[in-house]
């Protein structure tokens, strides 16, 4: 993709933290820029967005978002996309999207939104409003969302699929395998399992602790390590004393070195409830993890079942543990799986596929003919 003409391309994430949902938004904001594009990220004064963005040198405009009914940011938005001569609104999170499209239709740009989340949208007058005046495009970020978006009454003429995605080169680790596991006291002979998640309710953590105390029946004992943070962290922790695990399982909190731990882990692990897409999968895949995940969402997407993981029943803590330890105990399996992750990646999910397929929505929104490279 070579640079060209740019766009003044404005994001609006109301996000205060930095999930998977952001770390995607960033991609998307590299590549633009890449591209030629001026892109301005709108986001809460103090937020993690904010401070990244600041870090990487991309220009921001700090805007409070307290509530779905706060007029002062609308009015803030507004003057903000029409003071960086905005050609288009591309708006990130639920609030961000109402807000900003409010302030978009002042300012008079034309706005699409991505949506990440794989519940129904509500049929109601909001609804309405939002997905048929509003905004030009809604984008769903896996077939599941994309659903979920046209049974809650969204027309599909009015919507899109662009997968998330993943930059393998930012996925190299820093440190040694051998590093990474000394640092976490992984012995040689220690199988680890991994996780990349929030603690919260939807990922499923308290399943993989069920399903740990299952495999040790099993007599199988290995290491599991849970990197992330959210609220339901007190109560896992105390899920797994009460289960004895703690031997066994490190609580790591929020890291920043996924590449370093996929590194030194044997398995990745996504036991979700719902996924809208599972970055964390795809991040495994790319780094040559098998991955075990719950057959839900967006994951039926990225994972390939006996190709580049195995799937379970969501919620079914048995099949978990049997797919773990079938995972654990066949090398052969185990060597195979995770080989055919980055091809998987190359097959859809790289960042530069989602950064070309927005550009083809920009052009559709904007009218703009498809730029052509020069023959040879």
């Amino acid at each position: 993709m070579r640079p060209h003409s740019g766009l003044s391309i404005a994001h609006v994430d109301s996000e205060r933290g930095f999930l998977g949902g952001e770390a995607q938004v960033f991609l998307l904001l590299e590549g633009q820029r890449s591209l030629g594009h001026r892109v301005v990220l709108f986001c809460p004064p103090g937020s993690r967005g904010a401070e990244e963005a600041s870090r990487r040198g991309i220009e921001v405009v700090p805007v409070r978002m307290r509530n779905d009914l706060d007029v002062s940011a609308v009015a803030r938005l507004a003057r903000g996309f029409r003071a960086c001569g905005c050609d288009l609104v591309h708006l990130h999170t639920g609030r961000a999207t109402w807000l900003g499209s409010l302030a978009a239709r002042l300012a008079g740009c034309p706005a699409l939104s991505t949506r990440r989340m794989d519940r129904r949208v509500k049929r109601n007058v909001r609804t309405r409003l939002l997905y048929r005046r509003l905004v030009r495009k809604v984008v769903a970020i896996s077939p599941a969302v994309l659903r979920c978006l046209v049974g809650g009454g969204v027309p599909a003429e009015r919507t899109a699929l662009v997968h998330d995605a993943v930059d393998p080169d930012a996925l190299r680790p820093r440190v040694g395998r051998e590093a990474v596991r000394a640092a976490l006291s992984a012995g040689p002979q220690d199988a680890v399992i991994l996780t990349l998640a929030a603690l919260i309710r939807r990922k499923g953590i308290d399943l993989l602790l069920d399903a740990a105390a299952l495999l040790r029946e099993r007599g199988l004992t290995p290491l599991v390590w849970i990197a992330g943070d959210g609220p339901e962290g007190g109560a896992l922790r105390a899920q797994c004393a009460k289960l004895g695990l703690d031997p066994r399982v490190r609580f790591l909190g929020e890291r920043g070195d996924a590449a370093d731990l996929l590194a030194g882990a044997d398995v990745f692990v996504l036991p979700s409830r719902r996924e809208g897409m599972g970055v964390a999968a795809l991040e495994a895949m790319a780094a040559a993890r098998p991955v075990v995940c719950s057959a839900v969402g967006g994951l039926l997407t990225s994972v390939v079942d006996g190709r580049t993981g195995l799937f379970f029943p969501p919620g079914d803590v048995h099949a978990l543990a049997h797919a773990l330890a079938r995972v654990l105990e066949d090398g052969a399996l185990r060597e195979r799986l995770g080989a055919e992750g980055p091809t998987r990646i190359r097959e859809g999910f790289l960042a530069r596929q989602m950064v070309e397929a927005y550009e083809e929505i920009y052009r559709e929104i904007l009218d703009r003919p498809r730029e052509t490279r020069a023959q040879p």
